[in-house]
């Protein structure tokens, strides 16, 4: 065992091998020691890490260092292997399933309708901190997020406010932390004249409105977006979503509920599609914001058809993120721009940003992150293809993943369901669904009337959960019963009673 330093705190970097076992990294913060014992799983036990024609089994303990904190230097060399076994320390048993969700929102002056600057950002956070009893985060002396135990608010580029979940188990205690949230956010945004809008994207202003954040990882991506897509700057500065984080028992769990939710993302985005302006007047989209990720950046988004494949399990998707190209590196409190450069070299001491120095888990944990598939594995699943969204919808979205992943049969009913699928419709939903949402055409019908038995799942598997946790999804039933989406509801009244103003959306969509 080897002793390494962090910031002063002293860490014990574990290489455990047995026969037949090859160790992975286990960094372990004596302060969250137990946290991290009380997830260790044997990977051996669930048959969450096999590839073809081999089987490792792995039994240390796995946990990257917080993204915002500095990297430790490693005891060893990372391998893939080690990649690989940090992807497969998420496995766990169903009675540790939990859920996570995560809400972005656009805050704005109720006076002017323009965006929050940084200055009331930070008097906002400053507030909520000393008032809430939150810990500050802070990057070169700003103020750019709060934390209290296991929730986390955090500010995307362009000062999307967003709230972090903490795991939780039902879907009650989600709702339940939604309301505490934006309790605590309007109790000190109404005393600064400042409202916060749920939508999907900035209906009204242009970039050139939208203040920075003061974040080094923003500044590196802003400067490096346009070199790979025409509509990235759109993604940081004028989108929000709504996503939830689910957990998996196995290997082949995750595959199952990775196909699910890939298959059915387009779905999702159709449900809670709430995204039709653009600088005050309509995109042409029901969803501009799925929209954007058709042109941000190809090498980091989209449906992953590998999925499908039959060799697909944790190491194929180590190859796909390998092979991402990289944004940054953490080290001693900055961000270094390693854009375009290769992760692969990274793990041999060539990457050209850091000649000679090798990656730690805490790289590949800020790796993942910087990609954006419509499904995302972590340690666990992120279903990411939903339009922000007023609060009863914020509950309404990890309702309807939970009651189809979490549920055995209704699992395997959407997996029966979309069997068939082939590659090119899947994708032809994601293109036009942004468009054409419910009314999308597909095979004999519509996408609505798959919508209709998907939702039927999703309610048959919240309520075989036994929490009565099924009222939740009453927010998206109506859009499934009528094919109506939350956006060309905001249409209907832009072209009638709003006058063709985007304005009054500001009171339409207030939280």
């Amino acid at each position: 065992m080897a002793l390494v330093s962090q910031g002063g705190a002293t860490y014990r970097v574990r290489s455990e091998i047995t026969p037949g076992h090859r160790g992975v990294f286990g960094l372990v913060n004596n302060v969250e020691a137990s946290r991290v014992k009380e997830s260790c799983v044997s990977f051996s036990s669930l048959s969450c890490y096999s590839t073809k024609g081999s089987r490792r089994g792995y039994r240390a303990i796995v946990a990257a260092s917080p993204p915002t904190d500095d990297a430790v230097i490693a005891a060893e060399p990372l391998t893939k292997e080690d990649l690989v076994g940090y992807l497969a320390s998420g496995c766990k048993p169903r009675e540790k399933w939990r859920i996570g969700t995560e809400h972005e929102k656009f805050g704005f002056e109720i006076g002017t309708l323009r965006p929050m600057k940084y200055e009331q950002i930070a008097e906002l956070l400053n507030s909520i901190a000393e008032r809430f009893d939150w810990e500050k985060i802070m990057e070169d002396n700003n103020i750019i997020g709060l934390k209290q135990g296991k929730q986390s608010i955090s500010l995307e580029p362009g000062g999307q406010f967003e709230l972090s979940g903490a795991p939780l188990e039902t879907l009650h205690q989600t709702c339940a932390e939604v309301n505490s949230h934006l309790y605590q956010v309007k109790a000190v945004a109404e005393e600064m004249g400042i409202g916060f809008l749920g939508i999907g994207f900035q209906p009204k202003w242009g970039i050139k409105d939208i203040p920075v954040m003061p974040k080094g990882r923003y500044e590196i991506m802003k400067n490096y977006m346009p070199k790979v897509g025409s509509l990235g700057l759109d993604m940081m500065f004028r989108t929000c979503t709504v996503q939830v984080n689910l957990d998996f028992s196995s290997e082949a769990d995750m595959i199952r509920k990775f196909r699910a939710g890939l298959a059915l993302q387009p779905i999702a985005t159709a449900l809670f599609a709430n995204s039709p302006f653009t600088e005050g007047k309509p995109n042409g989209y029901l969803s501009m914001r799925s929209q954007i990720w058709t042109d941000t950046d190809n090498n980091r988004t989209g449906m992953l058809p590998f999925v499908f494949d039959d060799s697909f399990g944790f190491e194929q998707y180590v190859d796909y993120a390998l092979d991402v190209p990289m944004y940054f590196v953490y080290r001693k409190k900055k961000y270094i721009d390693c854009t375009g450069m290769s992760f692969r070299d990274f793990l041999v001491g060539k990457l050209p940003c850091l000649p000679g120095e090798l990656p730690t888990l805490n790289d590949w944990e800020n790796h993942l992150t910087t990609i954006f598939p419509e499904v995302r594995l972590k340690r666990y699943l992120e279903m990411r293809g939903a339009d922000g969204g007023p609060w009863r919808r914020l509950c309404a979205l990890p309702a309807f993943w939970v009651g189809l992943l979490y549920d055995e049969v209704s699992l395997q009913n959407a997996l029966d369901l979309t069997a068939d699928w082939t590659s090119e419709e899947r994708q032809m939903l994601r293109n036009k669904v942004p468009k054409t949402g419910l009314k999308t055409p597909f095979r004999d019908g519509l996408l609505r009337h798959v919508a209709q038995d998907i939702l039927k799942l999703a309610k048959d598997g919240l309520e075989r959960r036994g929490f009565k946790e099924s009222g939740f999804l009453n927010a998206v039933a109506e859009v499934v019963r009528t094919g109506v989406t939350p956006a060309e509801k905001l249409l209907e009244m832009y072209h009638g009673k709003w006058g063709q103003s985007v304005d009054p959306v500001f009171e339409e969509l207030l939280y």
